[in-house]
């Protein structure tokens, strides 16, 4: 009984998480250094390769954290987002606009954030 109210207890904190999980363990630096992750994760998230737990999580946070203008992310995350939006946005243009294809479609989220991007000098 006491097993069950307790696994009962763990998923309700699961399941009322407030953040998104990224493991502790991601290091975005070394990722941006390597083409090779980079597309392989770049590649995940399109749904055009396969993906790793961190890279699955990663493909079913993105549409809601630009939804909800990334309200589950911590200071952590939003770093990381920007680290790699600049990454993209300067060095490979070509794979941002395939993410801009995949996410953005109709360009509403690139309306939505010009002021973000501005202010980041990432507007083009």
């Amino acid at each position: 009984m006491i097993a069950t109210v307790f696994l009962v207890v763990i998923c309700l904190q699961v399941i009322t998480c407030e953040e998104y999980v990224v493991p502790q363990n991601i290091d975005i630096d070394e990722i941006i250094k390597s083409d090779r992750l980079m597309r392989n994760y770049l590649d995940c998230v399109l749904g055009k390769g396969r993906c790793t737990p961190e890279g699955e999580e990663l493909k079913k946070d993105i549409p809601e954290a630009l939804q909800n203008e990334c309200a589950k992310c911590n200071q952590k995350h939003k770093d990381g987002i920007k680290k790699v939006l600049r990454h993209l946005i300067n060095n490979k243009p070509t794979w941002w606009e395939e993410v801009q294809v995949k996410f953005d479609p109709t360009g509403e989220y690139k309306k939505k954030y010009t002021d973000f991007l501005e202010k980041e000098g990432l507007s083009r």
